[in-house]
């Protein structure tokens, strides 16, 4: 199958949950919501996640684990899907990358990659 067949855009929009967050603890709470839409030519199943998450002093975290929010969409051909999420982080700057293991009608696996996004308290960054 051609890249075409599985073209699946990821965005991203996150947010800064103050009131869930304790700064003097470096507790860091962010939201992220995502909109992943299939401009692919077939229906595509969400199996897996794959995260990378880094915070401001080079830490690293990797998450995996099966589908999103306790789901495995079916995104139809032309459709999305969105859904919203959370990270703790112990710096005010930090920022996710990864992919999700999504499989098409044929039976064919593939993964779609999650573009690097920041995760920053407000005014933190220049």
């Amino acid at each position: 199958m051609s890249e075409l067949e599985h073209n699946i855009a990821v965005n991203v929009k996150t947010e800064y949950l103050p009131e869930q967050s304790s700064p003097q603890d470096s507790r860091f709470v962010f939201a992220y919501h995502i909109k992943i839409t299939n401009q692919g030519q077939h229906n595509a199943r969400l199996l897996t996640r794959h995260w990378v998450i880094t915070d401001g002093e080079a830490r690293t975290e990797e998450v995996r684990g099966d589908g999103v929010i306790g789901e495995q969409p079916i995104i139809a051909a032309g459709k999305s899907y969105q859904y919203s999420s959370g990270a703790v982080l112990k710096t005010p700057v930090g920022s996710m990358h990864g992919s999700y293991g999504m499989v098409d009608d044929a039976g064919a696996h593939f993964d779609a990659l999650i573009p690097a996004f920041r995760l920053a308290v407000p005014r933190m960054l220049h």
